[in-house]
């Protein structure tokens, strides 16, 4: 018999809400993310991003157009908790090469978003680059999080590919849902839940693993591959 009056599941021992973050520091094998901070990360962040105009295309921010410009702009995040800001950094190098931010973190509702990503040319396609990820949502969950998101502008259809690359199932567009830069903004949503987090934490463990890559550093097996069984809903566009 169909119930007339349907509603959610019941969460046992849902008191106490996920924590928000606070100094983290995050490390892996190929990448550490710590708090951003101007005086630490924007000199050498500015250089690899120097020129590289079109990573600004769809973010609310830049281009800069000078290492002191961009220095103000990262002095600016640095109190802020939402969104939270983290460098990544490739240990043993000391060199910058992006970050990405938690936002729209929502605690009691054990909801928090990942984006206001930068990833230079150097992070891009990288092993550093998905396990800057990995570690990100490894966080939100051990944090307490049951919901894990990730929105980009619908048009731009590499964030939308990273999106589904990393395991997020894809949830639908939210038309004309901001403006931004004086340009309309129609919002793909994409999302990890809980229950999705054991099985896609083991396609990155394998993923990751030395023995997934050959000796020139190919990939053996694709994440995408290995996410695929993971995911609830493609992105039907792509």
């Amino acid at each position: 018999m169909t119930d007339p009056r349907p509603r959610g599941f019941v969460i046992p021992d849902w008191q106490e809400p996920a924590a928000p973050p606070e100094d983290l520091v995050l490390e892996g094998r190929h990448v550490r993310l710590e708090p951003l901070r101007a005086g630490d990360h924007a000199a050498r962040l500015f250089k690899e991003i120097e020129g590289e105009d079109w990573l600004w295309d769809y973010m609310p921010v830049g281009p800069f157009n000078s290492a002191a410009q961009f220095h103000r702009f990262v002095q600016g995040t640095e109190d802020a908790r939402d969104p939270f800001f983290l460098a990544i950094r490739l240990p043993g190098e000391g060199r910058v090469v992006g970050f990405a931010s938690f936002l729209r973190i929502t605690p009691a509702a054990g909801s928090i978003e990942v984006g206001f990503i930068l990833m230079s040319p150097a992070l891009q396609r990288t092993a550093a680059a998905t396990e800057a990820m990995a570690l990100m949502m490894q966080w939100a969950f051990d944090a307490g999080y049951r919901r894990y998101e990730w929105k980009c502008d619908a048009l731009n259809r590499p964030s939308r590919r990273a999106a589904q690359r990393f395991g997020f199932s894809y949830e639908g567009i939210f038309r004309q849902a901001t403006v931004v830069k004086g340009r309309n903004r129609d919002t793909a949503w994409f999302a990890v839940i809980d229950s999705d987090w054991p099985a896609l934490k083991e396609a990155y463990e394998v993923w990751l693993s030395p023995e997934n890559f050959d000796g020139d550093g190919r990939q053996k097996e694709s994440l995408a591959d290995l996410t695929r069984l993971v995911r609830v809903s493609s992105d039907p566009e792509l």
